[in-house]
């Protein structure tokens, strides 16, 4: 079902009906093209989406590398999250962000998934891809991502959230921020390791949209929901440490 939150007026030049065809809606048998071409930014090389996933189930997340209201939380989120999942990075899961830019922003993405993802230690299980405005259009329309550019501002109306692949590329799960707690990437991770697809029903539009929270449409609402999902996460952690302690305590 979809899930739509509502807001302030547009920050930029994009209208109501414009943000109405933003959203992350995968078809059935959604697969992502794995011949598409980018620049992996931390390596700074050519690399093509399947270069990314390199066999693996990955989350695939497409952010705006210039935006620090939404995507900047949203990353981190998710690194945490995968961090405490249990998974191991590189063999069990791969971390692919797609710009959404059609131009080469590698010195801007490096700084952003540094920043976010660089002390989760998960840096060298995540690829980081920018340009090739027909890869990203590409990529972007085989999944359902649906986002729109406000060249008033520079600024990108796209969904909050992101896709989980299986290693051939298809579609196995739509990721909002809500789910990005440990339990549940690793169940969809898991699942997608298997080849496992789960439904594609729901349809994801929760919006990061503006520069300003406060003259952004749904941001500062979005805002809340990832500190709720942080937060989720961090307690998620705390339970395993403790539970783990138990058992050690148990075993001496």
């Amino acid at each position: 079902m979809p899930m739509m939150l509502g807001g302030l007026g547009p920050a930029g030049a994009l209208t109501r009906n414009d943000l109405s065809g933003v959203g992350l809606a995968p078809g059935p048998a959604a697969r992502a093209p794995l011949g598409a071409r980018f620049t992996e930014a931390l390596g700074g090389r050519g690399a093509t989406l399947a270069e990314a996933v390199a066999g693996r189930p990955s989350l695939l997340l497409p952010v705006d590398y210039a935006c620090r209201n939404v995507c900047d939380p949203m990353l981190s989120v998710g690194a945490a999250a995968l961090v405490a999942s249990g998974l191991a990075p590189g063999t069990e899961f791969r971390l692919v962000t797609l710009g959404l830019a059609p131009v080469d922003e590698s010195a801007t993405a490096r700084t952003m998934v540094s920043e976010q993802v660089g002390a989760t230690g998960l840096l060298d299980a995540t690829a980081v891809l920018t340009g090739g405005g027909e890869a990203v259009a590409a990529v972007t329309g085989a999944i359902g991502y649906r986002y729109r550019h406000d060249p008033e501002t520079g600024s990108y109306a796209h969904p909050a959230g992101g896709v989980v692949l299986t290693p051939d590329g298809r579609v196995a799960r739509v990721i909002s921020p809500l789910a990005m707690t440990p339990r549940d990437l690793r169940l969809a991770l898991v699942e997608a390791g298997e080849g496992r697809v789960g439904s594609l029903a729901d349809r994801l539009v929760l919006l990061c949209y503006g520069f300003d929270p406060k003259q952004g449409v749904y941001t500062p609402l979005i805002r809340r929901i990832l500190a709720a999902a942080g937060a989720a996460t961090v307690a998620g952690i705390a339970v395993l440490v403790l539970v783990l302690h138990r058992r050690t305590r148990a075993a001496g």
